[in-house]
């Protein structure tokens, strides 16, 4: 008796009569029921959110904004969402919402605050405060809905905070521009002070030379007021006894006209040396009034420096009119002299006036003289006060030329924008990171998501129910002391064709009823079938081995699996401990290759994850031949086992 023989008269008692061929038929659809139904209920539960009820509460007033525009961001923030529809909005009161979560009506609430546009705009002044949204949630309504509305509040935290970056940073940037533009406009301005300051030490300089000059004639009328002075002093030394020596003048008289005419001479020269100055005062006056202009100096300034220059010259002016007098009576004096020797007593009447005008002459020579010093005196003040002036204009064009350098150059620092870079480097700012996803392999939803995981189930539970008709080892087979081996594969392969089938059908109806569409069709089925051979090999090993028990056991070690498989979190987030289980147990390479064939990912893994399973069948095969071989002796508790089904 070979393993085909064994098989074909298992398979006829279990198809012997109606009921053991519904009941195999059954049997057939429980993996295409379980997956089927549980695929088909959570095949896109994200496309339905809109059916799940949410209230919505709006009670934000609006603000006013630094530029004076009206805010309006919490209804902003409503209308939003109740065009996205994301979940069944309803807008009520905060009353009717959290009576609502509270019975259940909605399985949450979103609440905007009165103060949220105040909050967002405060981000613009010095003050800022953060805006606030409130969730009200009953994780008695729903767990899951909670968690999503979680995230779809997170989602409209971020907009909100992307549109208030935006602008935030759209003030500063336009604060930069205008920064930069001050900038500008003052380098501009400090290169026009360097060029007057420029201007002005050129004047300086010609003011200076002019300064110069007129302290040098200054000294030089300084020098002749004093010679003259001195002259003055000699001649009234000389004519002090003039009074009593008109007795003799008559005698004299034609040598005191001699000398008369000398003295008239030095009044001339005097007189025309007068004139000089008194014309190069003037001249040096109306350049200074020129120069000061020139410089840009106010009214008030010019009339100080004016003012300080009048001084002096108001005793040149008295000298002026004391040498034209003097010159007068010496002219006269050279007349009266030639007329001496004709009017000896008339000379002696005017002798008392003529030593008085001698006299009164070197009084005025003398003030002439001190006048005089203080020209020079302040012309060389002038002179000084002018080089001075020159070196701070100096100063002054190299400080605005270095000022023009430092604002150009710190104009160059800020960028310059118009009002569309602005925009876009305010959008940058306010979302800095665009994620842009590659997907290396994708399910299409939320379903096919699930999809490896439940069909890698399907085939365990196909596999555990079949065994509550087959039996697992053939009692004829045993007695027959048939090959163990062959009695092994005997028991397996019957329920074997019938997960076969199984198989066909649950994937038939994912791919084709749920359009759950695996990348690779024809694979997938050739690995369900290997998984489900797998599997059923195992079961058929704890049923052989431990009868009762191993039922059990089969359906605690598919608890343990669906823990362990890591089909909906990532494996690695259940406990360490665990781990260890997740690698050595065989749903977890079936999930993995049903996830590379459904989604198009690596082949290489699907080798592996077969490889496993390959390992898996063997063992399982064997245990099988070994039970088999023990199983051929009876004992009592085989034949009256402690414990029946």
């Amino acid at each position: 008796m070979n393993s085909l023989r064994i098989a074909l008269t298992e398979l006829r008692r279990l198809t012997a009569g109606r009921l053991p061929k519904v009941a195999l038929l059954a049997m057939t659809l429980i993996p295409t029921l379980y997956a089927g139904l549980y695929l088909y209920a959570n095949h896109d539960p994200y496309d339905r959110l809109d059916q799940v009820p949410a209230a919505l509460v709006v009670e934000d007033a609006g603000a006013t904004d630094t530029s004076g525009a009206r805010v309006e961001a919490g209804r902003q923030v409503a209308d939003q969402l109740l065009d996205r529809r994301d979940f069944g909005w309803r807008e009520v009161t905060r009353a009717e919402a959290e009576r609502g979560v509270r019975e259940g009506r909605y399985d949450f609430a979103l609440a905007i605050p009165r103060d949220f546009s105040v909050a967002l705009t405060s981000a613009a002044t010095s003050d800022p405060e953060q805006a606030r949204l409130q969730m009200i949630t009953n994780d008695a309504n729903s767990y899951l809905s909670t968690t999503i509305a979680n995230s779809v509040t997170d989602k409209v935290r971020d907009a909100v905070a992307q549109q208030v970056s935006e602008k935030a940073a759209e003030s500063f940037l336009l604060g930069l521009t205008d920064v930069r533009q001050g900038l500008l406009t003052g380098a501009d301005g400090a290169g026009q002070l360097a060029s007057g300051a420029d201007r002005a030490e050129q004047g300086a300089g010609r003011l200076t030379d002019g300064a110069t000059t007129l302290s040098s004639g200054a000294t030089t009328l300084a020098d002749g007021m004093k010679t003259l002075d001195q002259g003055l002093a000699e001649l009234e030394e000389a004519t002090s006894g003039l009074p009593d020596a008109t007795t003799k003048l008559a005698t004299g008289a034609r040598q005191v006209a001699t000398a008369d005419a000398t003295i008239a001479g030095y009044g001339d020269a005097a007189a025309t040396a007068v004139t000089d100055l008194q014309t190069a005062w003037q001249d040096n006056r109306d350049d200074l009034v020129t120069l000061m202009q020139g410089q840009g100096l106010d009214q008030d300034q010019q009339q100080a420096i004016l003012d300080a220059y009048d001084t002096l010259g108001q005793p040149l002016a008295d000298v002026g009119t004391r040498v034209t007098e003097a010159n007068d009576q010496l002219a006269q004096l050279a007349a009266g002299a030639d007329a001496v020797a004709d009017g000896a007593e008339e000379l002696a009447q005017a002798a008392p006036d003529l030593a008085g005008g001698i006299a009164e002459a070197h009084a005025g020579s003398t003030r002439l003289n001190t006048g005089a010093a203080q020209l020079a005196s302040g012309a060389a003040d002038l002179a000084e006060g002018a080089t001075e002036l020159q070196t701070g204009l100096s100063e002054l064009h190299d400080g605005a030329s270095d000022l023009q350098q430092g604002l150009a150059d710190g104009a160059a620092q800020v960028p310059g924008m118009d009002a569309e870079t602005r925009a876009r480097v305010a959008q940058t700012i306010g979302n800095p990171v665009d994620i842009r996803s590659t997907s290396q392999a994708e399910a299409s939803s939320y379903g096919a998501g699930l999809a490896p995981f439940f069909l890698a189930l399907a085939a365990w539970i196909g596999g555990y129910v079949l065994f509550l008709l087959v039996r697992p080892l053939s009692p004829r087979a045993l007695a027959a002391n048939v090959t163990p081996l062959r009695v092994a594969l005997g028991g397996w392969i019957p329920p074997l064709l019938v997960g076969l089938a199984q198989m066909t059908v649950v994937l038939a109806v994912v791919a084709f009823a749920l359009d759950i569409r695996p990348a690779h069709l024809p694979a997938t089925l050739v690995f369900l079938m290997v998984t489900s051979a797998t599997f059923i090999a195992i079961i058929h090993a704890l049923n052989a081995w431990l009868g009762t028990a191993g039922q059990f056991l089969g359906l605690v070690l598919m608890v343990v699996q669906l823990v362990t498989a890591g089909g909906t979190f990532p494996w690695q987030t259940i406990p360490q401990p665990l781990h260890v289980l997740h690698h050595l147990l065989p749903m977890s390479y079936a999930v993995d290759g049903l996830r590379q064939l459904m989604y198009g990912g690596m082949a290489d893994r699907v080798w592996l994850d077969l490889a496993a399973l390959a390992v898996w069948l063997g063992a399982a095969l064997l245990v099988t031949s070994r039970v088999a071989r023990h199983q051929r002796v009876w004992s009592v508790k085989r034949v009256r086992p402690e414990l029946a089904l």
